[in-house]
């Protein structure tokens, strides 16, 4: 097993241990009849069969997703533009991956809000309306693919209800702790201020929007800004 995936490490681990088993047990005793080696094997298996798909390594993985989010920056944020603020910024990102795979788990319909404070923590809220085999597939991405907000949330993963609206010039999202509505930042003639070549992978397709709400309110941090930076864009990343 190759990567750094510490998961897959661990999935490693356990194969690795499990082959260095049998291979003592055949070597202890050369002589081992078929049919008892046979019964060895069927008693092994089980453990095999039990490691988690999530441990496994990823072969390959990709996804495509939609992004929101909302932060306390000014507009624009910098950290969009490859340039990171070293000021306080403060936001939540909503997440939908529209497609996707990882082991050959299929990843569309997983939605979920980050909510963060820059470098410093992170709250994961997932949808509690997702399916067993979507937050199989969740548990499986994250570390992957969303690694950054996984090593600052550590354990903080809840499952919560999760509402968006949408409509022409508005999108609104909220979890019971946090809660974002974004609208269109008007350019010339009222036209959308669209921006291509952003240097990230997760910024394709950026539309500038400014928010109407920025609120969150937990035992870690309690804000609330308007008319501070919002953006929609299109993330479409893999990986091996």
């Amino acid at each position: 097993i190759t990567g750094h995936n510490p998961s897959a490490y661990k999935a490693g681990r356990v194969y690795g241990n499990i082959t260095a088993k049998i291979i003592s047990e055949c070597h202890r005793n050369i002589n081992m009849k078929r049919r008892d080696f046979a019964k060895y094997l069927t008693a092994v298996v089980p453990v095999l069969t039990s490691v988690p798909t999530s441990l496994l390594a990823a072969d390959s993985w990709s996804l495509t997703a939609d992004l929101t989010e909302s932060c306390s920056c000014a507009i624009p944020c910098p950290c969009n533009f490859g340039l990171p603020t070293d000021k306080k910024c403060e936001g939540s990102r909503l997440i939908e991956i529209i497609s996707g795979q990882i082991n050959r788990i299929d990843l569309a319909g997983i939605k979920f809000v980050a909510t963060f404070e820059m470098r410093k923590w992170a709250k994961i809220y997932v949808d509690d309306s997702m399916s067993d085999a979507q937050n199989e597939a969740f548990e499986a991405i994250l570390p992957v693919a969303f690694g950054g907000f996984k090593k600052l949330a550590k354990k903080d993963v809840t499952r919560v209800p999760l509402t968006i609206e949408r409509s022409a010039k508005k999108i609104r999202f909220s979890v019971p702790e946090s809660t974002v509505e974004i609208e269109k930042f008007k350019g010339l003639n009222g036209a959308s201020v669209n921006i291509s070549g952003l240097p990230k992978p997760s910024m394709r397709d950026y539309v500038q929007s400014e928010s109407l709400v920025h609120k969150h309110k937990s035992n870690t941090s309690n804000w609330s800004h308007v008319k501070t930076n919002g953006f929609t864009s299109r993330m479409i990343v893999h990986g091996s």
